[in-house]
């Protein structure tokens, strides 16, 4: 059984960082592209950083590119999120997802595709 879950997430006030990490059992991550979508209160999930199976193509969004910085580590089957200066508007439910085979991380962000795997989330919250 797949699970993949979530962790890292918390409260932090502007300008601080938070590392966020998604753990995957039950299948082994250097065969799928992964990436972090957010989804903030009355909003579309989108896709914020996405990183392909050999860890080349990555994608970031103009929102958190700079900022934000997607990695992998396939002997611990783990993906992170290193959040950066962060702002009131990265406020969000942050959720890892993993797709089998190879993807350009644009593509696996571009939309939140149903058959991918997710996680349940974490919560972010940055205050003013």
């Amino acid at each position: 059984q797949v699970q993949v879950v979530e962790s890292g997430g918390g409260l932090v006030q502007a300008g601080g960082s938070l590392r966020l990490s998604c753990t995957a059992s039950g299948l082994t991550t250097s065969d799928y592209s992964m990436g972090w979508f957010r989804q903030a209160p009355g909003k579309e999930r989108e896709g914020i950083a996405c990183i392909d199976t050999e860890a080349v193509d990555i994608y970031y969004s103009d929102s958190v590119k700079g900022r934000f910085t997607i990695s992998r580590d396939g002997a611990k089957n783990t993906l992170y999120l290193q959040m950066n200066s962060l702002k009131p508007e990265d406020t969000a439910m942050y959720y890892c997802t993993a797709r089998r085979g190879y993807y350009f991380g644009s593509d696996l962000c571009s939309h939140p595709r149903q058959d991918n795997y997710w996680g349940q989330g974490t919560q972010v919250t940055v205050s003013s």
